[in-house]
């Protein structure tokens, strides 16, 4: 008896078509014939799981199935042509979408007769050219430790292993710790605050208690033992002890004892301490690692001209939704930022139109050094091994005292480990853009001289790239994850899974 012949149905027509940057509009055709196979194969699998007053299961006739369950079974044809339709069109068309396509499956109708026809829009990978990987041309500074550094730092950490003694002389010197009792008025409380036997350290801007005290050196320096100081400060708006922030606090201080820092001396039990015989090997010890932070340095700052040669060099689109969102949850964190530093919500909202502005360029920013990266580390044939994961982590969990598989395992949970995933994947490609490089080595700069003194001046900014090992300390340290679209796009890649 020969076995009885399935109709086939025709294949889906799909056409694609460009709807905007980084946008694609898909067009998809299901025939006829496939709704008719869906529909059947839908109402025997509906016949064998009811049963029917009157009929046993399995013997229920089609037009009885129809007119009790047939409102529910034809919307559950449509949403399984629907999604099965969508998904194929995207996977057979080879179309590189960062998200899964939005479909408004409540506006498609599921035909009496004829095909179906709907159309959806997909945010899609940008479509650039990479500039030419070999023969960068990046300025290596000649970066040299002097003697005269190697001194300056171990001076320091002679500092660092002092001890505090009585001040000889009796007065106040900049830099001295002072013992003292202090009285805190603030205004607009019933009592008056007294603390007893704190360390308040002589320094142009230092604390009493917890109360920030502008020009500190100015009224401490040259007072004695016994000396009453008092002053009024008016504490910023933005300080982050509620209790004092906005306030004016009258503070006195009545000095008990003096103390200055004695460092530690050059001697046999100073160098067992650091691991070395003599001064000469405490000495090159030192160089060494002056040495290691500079060129550390200098290969921070060529990784900085490879990412900004990558980035002057490709033009593209960005999807405007991704950036949307990219740049919403950078707003969120400056946002949450802002209000953990004391600012209120009202005056966050005066700076808010600035934010927004600022979070949208640095989103674009982030978002095309990901998809440049994502494909030089594809073109380059740049993978991570979970061995090179797993050692990272290792050296990260010493530095922080932790277990390697615990450490991975917070990384993991709070999707920091996605990140490191890609820094380090970053890292890797730059080391390999490197290494064709066209190096040139250059002097460096003269800074010129600034109208501040030291204590004043402004700290060099920090940059922008961070090491693997910094970028998932701090995530794993704030619980920063990586934003969702850039998640998305991470798992599409191989190499990121």
């Amino acid at each position: 008896m020969a076995e009885e012949q399935q109709p086939v149905a025709s294949k889906n027509t799909v056409t694609i078509e460009q709807a905007g940057p980084c946008k694609k509009k898909v067009v998809v055709e299901i025939p006829e014939g496939a709704i008719k196979n869906a529909t059947d194969q839908q109402y025997e699998t509906l016949r064998k799981e009811v049963i029917l007053p009157g009929f046993r299961r399995g013997r229920a006739p089609r037009r009885l199935l129809e007119k009790r369950f047939g409102k529910e079974t034809t919307e559950q044809i449509k949403l399984k042509l629907l999604a099965e339709a969508g998904d194929s069109a995207i996977k057979d068309n080879k179309v590189n979408v960062l998200r899964e396509p939005d479909i408004d499956f409540e506006k498609v109708e599921l035909p009496a007769s004829g095909p179906l026809k709907f159309d959806f829009e997909v945010e899609v990978r940008p479509e650039f050219d990479l500039p030419k990987l070999e023969g960068i041309p990046v300025n290596k500074t000649r970066l040299h430790v002097t003697d005269e550094q190697v001194s300056r730092e171990i001076e320091q950490l002679q500092k660092w292993s002092g001890v505090w003694a009585p001040r000889e002389g009796g007065t106040v010197e900049l830099e001295d710790q002072v013992i003292a009792e202090a009285v805190l008025r603030v205004d607009g409380a019933e009592q008056e605050e007294k603390l007893d036997n704190i360390d308040i350290y002589v320094r142009p801007n230092g604390l009493v208690g917890a109360v920030p005290v502008p020009k500190l050196d100015e009224l401490l320096v040259g007072v004695k033992s016994g000396d009453t100081k008092q002053t009024t400060v008016e504490v910023p708006k933005t300080y982050f002890r509620q209790e004092y922030r906005g306030k004016k606090i009258d503070v006195k201080i009545i000095v008990k004892d003096i103390k200055c820092l004695k460092p530690a001396v050059l001697n046999e039990d100073f160098f067992k301490r650091l691991g070395v015989e003599n001064e000469n090997e405490l000495r090159e010890k030192v160089r060494d690692m002056l040495q290691s932070r500079l060129e550390q340095q200098a290969r921070t700052e060529m990784a900085e001209q490879i990412y900004k040669y990558m980035l002057d060099s490709t033009k593209f689109d960005l999807p405007l939704d991704v950036v949307a969102d990219q740049a919403q949850t950078l707003l969120q964190r400056q946002y949450a930022n802002l209000l953990s530093r004391g600012l209120t919500r009202e005056q966050i909202d005066q700076q808010l139109e600035q934010l927004r502005a600022a979070s949208e360029q640095q989103a674009i920013g982030q978002l095309k050094t990901f998809f440049i990266m994502d494909k030089v580390a594809e073109k380059l044939k740049i993978d991570v091994t979970e061995e090179e994961i797993n050692g990272y982590i290792a050296q990260l969990a010493v530095q922080r005292g932790q277990r390697p598989e615990r450490m991975r395992e917070e990384m993991a949970r709070d999707g920091s480990l996605a990140q490191f995933r890609l820094q380090v994947r970053e890292d890797k490609c730059i080391a390999k853009l490197l290494e064709s490089a066209k190096i040139i080595e250059v002097e460096p700069k003269k800074e010129t001289p600034k109208k501040e003194t030291p204590k004043t001046a402004k700290p060099a900014e920090k940059p922008a790239k961070k090491t693997a090992e910094k970028t998932a300390k701090k995530a794993a340290q704030t619980g920063k994850k990586l934003p969702q679209r850039r998640k998305v796009v991470a798992n599409k890649k191989k190499s990121d899974k």
